[in-house]
């Protein structure tokens, strides 16, 4: 099968999945399925600019991802004034006081010559300016989660449209890789991995007990969204109306006193369904545009150079490629991506919960969608964003299908057909297994394999 009959049967039986839920439980749970497919493809994609295109490690994943979540609420939610009357300016002063440690460190290493008196300068600046720092940042943080903690408790945000946190995710993960980048690329692949793993975890440490910026494991609700309220649809005469003309025969057939509950139940559930439509159309555009200059990205000379340090780091750097600097490129690119994927998901949860980050489950997640999927390739990625969550989401009603199948033989009060079906939840991690095995086994490169086209020689 040539590769582009491979891909649109891929997709297409994916599309058949997506329809077989949707008929066989509803298209609510099939779009709310979609939209978790589109923002983990475009997780996915992030990790294949960094693994696919240049072989970097990252099992730091979800701290990125978080720093994505923080720019919803730094963005979205509107500012406390009483808190940032009572210990903003403290906490100005504390931020002024770190660049100038930093400031301060730089300019010390950059002058003192190699040595003992420059390590002891530098010990000294730095630990100086932590204490300094903490005189003033600790009582303004005291007072900024002393006003009203039960509800705000921190500082707030800027009080925009929540899909400029979009962007702002991408810039916040991206600086973040930047830093996380000078210090740890340096390693090799395996101490990358630890030290990228260490770094999310201290990341997501920080937000979970830094209640002044996102309230910590109290967590961050009420977010704003970028389409309309279900009850706001309802409420709007033209929604019902829509309603009603889509299912009048339906409502032809149910007697004239029921008619009016009959309609307000369809209206509730199509409401439902439109607002899960409008984040999957955006979702999608945003999985697009990304999709497609990450594509002219692999397919331009900088992609065709970064393949070529991934392939073999000695030769590229013996033909003049600064490897260490094209990693941190591809880092921060691929984290920028992440970062975006991040916010998606907060704006589409409506909330932001420190608590749900948990680093070793969901990379696993998403190491799997980029493997089964196609290392290298994007269109791979993406598709193995969508086949994984399907799975992972599908795993628990298949699961229990299938042990009710094979018990149907037993009696209810069977203690193998309770036991079995008490346990029938397990099945997903089996399935998820299963599915990677398989793959393994039958198609190596993954489902979409990278496709390197060679230039001819010319004559």
């Amino acid at each position: 099968m040539s590769v582009r009959n491979r891909t649109l049967f891929s997709f297409a039986l994916m599309v058949g999945l997506l329809l077989a839920v949707a008929f066989l439980q509803s298209w609510s749970v099939t779009l709310a399925i979609l939209n978790l497919c589109l923002i983990s493809a475009i997780m996915a994609l992030g990790v294949n600019i960094q693994w696919g295109y240049a072989g970097l490690f990252n099992v730091g994943i979800m701290g990125f991802a978080a720093l994505g979540g923080v720019a919803a609420v730094l963005v979205s939610k509107a500012p406390v004034v009483e808190a940032w009357s009572a210990g903003g300016g403290g906490l100005f002063v504390s931020l002024i006081c770190i660049v100038f440690t930093v400031a301060l460190s730089v300019f010390a290493y950059r002058r003192l010559p190699q040595g003992r008196n420059r390590v002891l300068c530098l010990s000294l600046i730095i630990v100086v300016g932590y204490f300094v720092t903490r005189y003033f940042a600790d009582p303004a943080i005291a007072a900024i989660e002393a006003v009203d903690a039960a509800k705000t408790g921190y500082l707030g945000g800027m009080g925009l449209p929540i899909m400029f946190s979009w962007i702002a995710g991408g810039l916040f993960a991206a600086g973040a890789a930047w830093i996380v980048g000078k210090v740890a690329l340096g390693l090799r692949s395996d101490y990358l991995a630890i030290a990228t793993l260490g770094i999310s975890e201290i990341i997501i440490a920080i937000l979970k007990n830094e209640d002044w910026l996102t309230r910590g494991v109290k967590n961050v609700s009420g977010l704003s969204r970028p389409v309309p309220y279900e009850v706001e649809l309802q409420k709007n005469s033209w929604f019902p109306e829509l309603v009603e003309k889509l299912n009048a025969d339906t409502l032809s057939s149910v007697a004239l006193a029921d008619r009016s509950g009959a309609l307000q139940k369809l209206v509730i559930e199509y409401s439902s369904v439109f607002v899960k439509l409008c984040y999957a159309g955006l979702f999608a555009l945003v999985l697009i545009v990304l999709l497609v200059l990450s594509a002219k990205a692999l397919n331009s000379p900088w992609g065709r150079m970064m393949r070529a340090i991934r392939d073999n780091e000695v030769s590229a750097s013996a033909m003049g490629k600064d490897i260490t600097a094209r990693h941190l490129q591809v880092f921060v690119l691929g984290s920028a991506v992440v970062g975006i994927a991040g916010a998606m998901l907060t704006t589409l949860d409506g909330q932001f919960t420190p608590g749900t980050y948990n680093p070793l489950r969901f990379t696993f997640l998403i190491w799997v969608m980029v493997i089964v999927g196609g290392s290298g390739n994007n269109l791979g990625a993406v598709l193995g964003g969508f086949v994984i969550w399907f799975f992972w989401i599908e795993a628990e009603p298949m699961g229990l299908w299938l042990v009710d199948a094979l018990t149907s033989g037993f009696g209810d009060s069977s203690f193998i057909r309770i036991h079995m079906m008490e346990n029938a939840q397990h099945m997903r991690l089996f399935l998820m297994g299963l599915v990677l095995l398989l793959v393994m086994r039958f198609s190596p490169g993954g489902i979409l394999p990278e496709v390197v086209h060679r230039r001819k020689k010319e004559e």
